[in-house]
């Protein structure tokens, strides 16, 4: 299959060195007018309305002084059942977004359903999307599946498939001094839950701004100025303290009902000693008896309450910095 890049015309933006400064004219000067934001919602039905809510209130820990009003979005063609369509009737339809107008836009991720993903129902209005945020938005943050989508589409790079699922706290440390870091220490942790990745070397050669990274878990967050700032992320900065902890939860009862041929592996960095304890008993019980009755052992109240959200202060200092980076442009733009 023959592939083009998707290729933007050239917009002036400020420039990285430029932005601190602008930060600071910004605020207090025109804080009048709300910062408007669509999020697209794309998550699985059951983490339709989490996930929401998630982002919602990393906003509200990120704004400060700024207001912004957050408008959500779904895609008619993404597959849900019956409990998703109906949640998701309470979102805008992306057919309205096309004549909206927004300073930023938010896009999650989901579960594909096919090793490539142009083949997903969804992938047209997924990529008409890219290509209105580059045209009509200052910013956008594109998460996980959304990322690597996004990267397909634009730069023709593709995804690789991991051996085991990338799934846990990972420590990364801070690659670049770039605006969008300020705030965030040296090193930092951060949640990923993924079957696969953007290599670090490919994400270089096509331009890429590397932002944070792991040993682990690779390259985390990272952007490319084009028309508009895209800015990605391989982790889940809006991730709850015990996200990941339902997520693989979520896995293991699909095993017992037999819906994925292997056991979940245990997300690394999540869990203390006692937790450990209990999760290995329940996959020892498991192995004895497959059945769904056998979820009852999972140890959620304990594990819950060992659950520490170590990521919160970092995940609120990206957004705030993305926040302030919309501001700041617009501003701009406004004054003309």
């Amino acid at each position: 299959m023959s592939y083009a890049p998707y290729e933007p015309s050239t917009r002036h933006v400020p420039s990285p060195a430029s932005a601190p400064a602008l930060f600071e004219s910004r605020v207090g000067r025109d804080a009048a007018r709300p910062i408007e934001i669509g999020l697209v919602n794309n998550m699985p039905d059951a983490a339709l309305r989490s996930t929401e809510r998630q982002i919602r209130s990393l906003l509200e820990r990120s704004c400060g002084d700024l207001r912004f009003n957050l408008r959500v979005y779904a895609i008619p063609e993404m597959p849900r059942s019956e409990m998703g369509r109906e949640l998701a009737r309470n979102y805008h339809d992306i057919a309205e977004l096309w004549n909206t107008a927004l300073d930023g836009i938010i896009v999650s991720g989901t579960e594909p359903r096919n090793e490539d993903l142009r083949n997903e129902p969804y992938w047209y209005t997924l990529t008409r999307l890219m290509e209105w945020a580059d045209e009509h938005t200052t910013s956008s943050i594109w998460s996980c599946l959304a990322a690597h989508a996004a990267l397909l589409h634009m730069d023709g790079i593709e995804r690789q498939r991991l051996g085991q699922k990338r799934f846990g706290v990972f420590e990364c440390t801070r690659e670049t001094d770039h605006f969008l870091t300020q705030g965030l220490p040296e090193r930092l942790s951060m949640p990923h839950s993924r079957w696969n990745e953007l290599k670090l070397e490919d994400l270089v050669a096509a331009g890429y701004s590397v932002l944070t990274r792991s040993t682990e878990a690779g390259a985390d967050a990272f952007m490319k100025q084009r028309k508009s700032l895209f800015l990605f992320f391989q982790g889940h900065p809006e991730y709850d303290a015990d996200t990941l902890l339902l997520e693989y939860r979520r896995d293991i009862g699909r095993y017992l009902r037999g819906e994925r041929e292997t056991y979940p592996t245990v997300p690394c960095g999540c869990f203390d000693g006692a937790v450990l304890k209990g999760l290995q008993f329940l996959r020892l019980l498991a192995a004895r008896h497959r059945d769904e009755s056998t979820l009852a052992a999972f140890p959620l109240a304990m594990a819950t309450s060992h659950a520490e959200n170590t990521w919160r202060e970092t995940a609120a200092a990206l957004y705030r910095n993305w926040l302030q980076y919309l501001a700041v442009n617009s501003m701009r733009v406004c004054a003309g």
